[in-house]
């Protein structure tokens, strides 16, 4: 099913990006090969290594994956998993309930789509695809009728860990949700232990993206040893979505 397509200004090498959703196994894999190539061959995950290549678990079949296609090479990349609240109560919880208690969510859980797994190929990243998926994220959440988007944003600990502390600790007020919301780590990113008072933080593309889009940061960090990093936990009204991102691309309601 196509969503959206626009010229893509990033790169004059090609003339489209396609935004689509997946429908078969086959578009499937190709998802599953992208994200394995960008997250664990590149950052040198041995332990998830396998000899098929994919970047896979128990939620993909469970979840809609957005896919960002290069018309002239046919290529997927970019991606967006997205776990929807009809989908997420067949299986029985979200990805984040994997790393965080989301008890306190619970009275708006039956409008909350889960987005994870984005991955832009390496070439592809000077900014139109990112918006593309955002824009597609929006389409999808309201064609659903949620309310928010809630997800993981990841941060690497291959500094040890001096970088997530700093940018944890860098937050201003209006980034953290109101009480109500927040959530708790099942394993806790230990922040107390280390120092990171000369350290200048440094924000990864897709948590800086969804602070500017208005999300919300729910409460300190886990830890994640399998992907080596530490994950916030973040909540995006879809209000902020389309103003921010679907709009953009004329998407936005009228």
């Amino acid at each position: 099913m196509r969503l959206l397509t626009i010229p893509a200004d990033a790169n004059p090498s090609f003339s489209k990006l396609n935004l689509s959703l997946a429908t078969t196994a086959k578009e499937v894999k190709e998802v599953q090969r992208l994200r394995y190539k960008v997250f664990i061959e590149s950052m040198g995950l041995s332990a998830l290594s396998n000899p098929d290549g994919l970047d896979k678990d128990e939620f993909d079949e469970h979840c809609d994956h957005l896919i960002v296609r290069d018309s002239k090479t046919l290529k997927v990349v970019g991606t967006y998993r997205i776990l929807g609240p009809n989908a997420a109560r067949q299986l029985g919880r979200y990805y984040s309930e994997t790393e965080f208690d989301l008890s306190r969510l619970q009275h708006i859980r039956n409008s909350v789509a889960e987005a994870g797994r984005a991955c832009i190929h390496p070439d592809y990243r000077s900014g139109a695809v990112i918006m593309l998926l955002w824009a597609g994220l929006a389409a999808y959440m309201r064609r659903e009728r949620c309310s928010h988007l809630i997800g993981c944003a990841s941060i690497s600990l291959t500094d040890g860990g001096q970088n997530a502390a700093a940018i944890y600790r860098g937050l201003s007020a209006a980034d953290f949700s109101p009480l109500e919301y927040r959530v708790t780590p099942h394993t806790p990113f230990p922040l107390d232990e280390i120092d990171s008072s000369t350290t200048e933080a440094r924000i990864p593309p897709l948590l800086k993206g969804y602070l500017r889009a208005g999300a919300w940061v729910c409460g300190d960090p886990a830890w994640d040893p399998d992907f080596h990093s530490a994950d916030l936990f973040v909540m995006l009204p879809l209000a902020n979505l389309d103003n921010r991102y679907a709009r953009h691309y004329g998407t936005g309601e009228q």
